[in-house]
């Protein structure tokens, strides 16, 4: 048995409502695993009527009643529901959720976390310094060395920066991080995707990776570097020349990418993964997946949205998790 956590998300977005429809999916299902949701009161009634629900649940607070006969559900306190709405009501429960499910992983009463969507703006406006799931787990763990990952059937990925302004990704980069990096991913695949030798692809940075210099040095000062130290060590490839290795299909013949910031990589995966893929936080003791799409605000408390990205989330948990136990089994036998 797993004992998974889901997070609420923001009330005001699809979060919920997402949850809810994945919940129906998991108990109609053979389910042996531990379900538990972080969510006030009012939001998962509201939500569960609306969605016409059939799902058996109880509320609880010790986590010493958890059951894996039907859905537990953790309340929060009470919020108005403002579907599309931001406010500071929001940010706060969402927040609250977030933490809440991260101590269930810390005192042993949960195995994996899986997060909705959440407003960084409400969290911020809720008086919270907020930036991202991944950096929080992150500070939880006092952990520096992770890395955002996006994980689907067609293509797994990874991002050297995170949420920067491209005007700072140049000096965000240098060959250490690129080197550790690399070694994380080559221990993420081999631990947690349960892939053997995985063929970790590295993009450059500039237009025509560089083009030797021509159009920036990255490449040849930083990049080409750190993939020379790792060469003996790993299979490994690069840097290619991006919008090339993504028009020519060059991925498929990788089991990982790793790009140098956000829209290098989100933009492609999303194009081919936007109701499929997960976010995943590597790195970290903590396995934490999520959705790899954000609030639509826009079609919040309409019942329209696609739960299968949160359900895939769900999936790749479990997985990885089990993927973790077979791991360290073969190593402390050998």
């Amino acid at each position: 048995m797993i004992r998974a956590v889901f997070t609420c998300g923001d009330v005001n977005g699809i979060g919920p409502e997402i949850s809810l429809k994945v919940f129906d999916r998991i108990f109609s299902s053979k389910n042996n695993n531990q379900i538990t949701f972080v969510c006030p009161k009012n939001v998962f009634q509201f939500y569960y009527n609306q969605i016409n629900a059939k799902i058996d649940y109880h509320f609880v607070d010790d986590p010493e009643h958890f059951s894996n006969s039907y859905l537990n559900v953790v309340p929060l306190p009470d919020v108005k529901v403002n579907p599309g709405k931001i406010t500071v009501q929001s940010g706060r429960t969402s927040y609250q959720s977030i933490l809440k499910s991260i101590g269930f992983i810390k005192n042993n009463s949960a195995d994996v976390l899986i997060t909705s969507p959440i407003s960084k703006e409400a969290i911020n406006k809720s008086g919270v310094s907020f930036i991202g799931h991944t950096e929080l787990l992150a500070s939880s763990e006092k952990n520096k060395n992770y890395l955002m990952m996006f994980l689907s059937k067609k293509l797994n990925a990874a991002l050297l920066s995170i949420h920067e302004p491209i005007k700072k990704v140049s000096a965000l980069i240098s060959s250490e991080k690129i080197i550790s990096a690399i070694e994380l991913l080559n221990l993420t695949a081999v631990k947690d995707l349960g892939i053997t030798n995985p063929r970790i692809a590295v993009l450059g940075l500039n237009p025509h990776a560089g083009e030797n210099g021509l159009i920036g040095d990255e490449e040849i000062k930083i990049i080409i570097p750190a993939i020379k130290k790792l060469k003996d060590k790993y299979f490994i490839d690069g840097p290619f020349v991006p919008d090339a290795f993504w028009g020519n299909k060059t991925y498929k013949h990788f089991d990982i990418i790793l790009g140098m910031y956000h829209d290098q990589v989100l933009i492609p995966f999303k194009l081919m993964n936007f109701n499929s893929g997960v976010n995943f936080t590597a790195g970290l003791n903590l396995i934490r997946t999520s959705p790899d799409h954000g609030t639509a605000f826009d079609i919040a408390g309409k019942n329209i949205a696609d739960d299968s990205s949160l359900y895939q989330s769900y999936k790749y948990a479990v997985k990885i998790f089990r993927n973790r136990e077979k791991y360290f089994a073969s190593t402390n036998n050998s």
